[in-house]
């Protein structure tokens, strides 16, 4: 008799804000300047997100957020996993994928 698995396993599965992280390598003085903490991150309104960007050097985006990265790192380790978050319809909302 053949046995049809009817559920899928998840170890772990997540729930959060689908977030971009934006990495930048910058001298102190702009952070400074830009009154912003070194190693911290700061959510941001589209204004000033494009006042910081236009005095950034070179960017690297990549999906972020506590519970996607607590995600991918058990997935890392071979567990089964599943996230949830909602993204837009938008440059970042693709980076995010």
């Amino acid at each position: 008799m053949n046995t049809i698995e009817t559920t899928k396993s998840i170890d772990v599965s997540g729930i959060g804000n689908a977030m971009v992280d934006i990495l930048s390598h910058e001298p102190d003085r702009l952070i400074t300047d830009l009154g912003l903490k070194k190693g911290a991150m700061k959510l941001v309104e589209l204004d000033e997100a494009n006042a910081i960007f236009e005095k950034m050097g070179t960017t690297m985006m990549q999906s972020g957020g506590s519970g996607a990265n607590t995600i991918a790192g058990v997935a890392s380790f071979g567990g089964k996993c599943a996230y949830m978050g909602l993204v837009a319809d938008d440059d970042f909302g693709n980076i995010f994928f």
